[in-house]
């Protein structure tokens, strides 16, 4: 899951309230800081804070059956807005990989 070369996208509504720097930094998030220390499933889950008037990206995963759940927070020098989404997902089909939000799911 998650293999850098497999092809990217951002979905409409994605790059609608999530500026591209942003996207580029989950991709890195998943490539540099979560490939081989967390076992990713193929949706992964993405928060967004404000931590000091900057934005931090919490990862979130639950292992339903070990009853636990993982998590790693990874700050940034972009600065927060209200106006950025909660949460964004990151979806691998097996063939491609896109970064949507929940409302872009049948999840929601």
């Amino acid at each position: 899951m998650f293999e850098s070369n497999h092809a990217r996208y951002a979905s409409y509504g994605t790059v609608a309230v999530l500026p591209g720097e942003m996207i580029d930094v989950v991709w890195k998030i998943i490539d540099q800081d979560l490939q081989g220390l967390f076992p990713l499933d193929n949706l992964l889950t993405f928060k967004l804070h404000n931590h000091q008037g900057h934005t931090t990206f919490e990862y979130v995963q639950t292992d339903e059956q070990a009853q636990q759940t993982f998590g790693a927070a990874f700050d940034t020098d972009y600065a927060y807005s209200s106006n950025l989404p909660e949460t964004v997902l990151a979806y691998d089909d097996g063939d491609s990989q896109i970064i949507l939000l929940p409302s872009e799911t049948n999840q929601n």
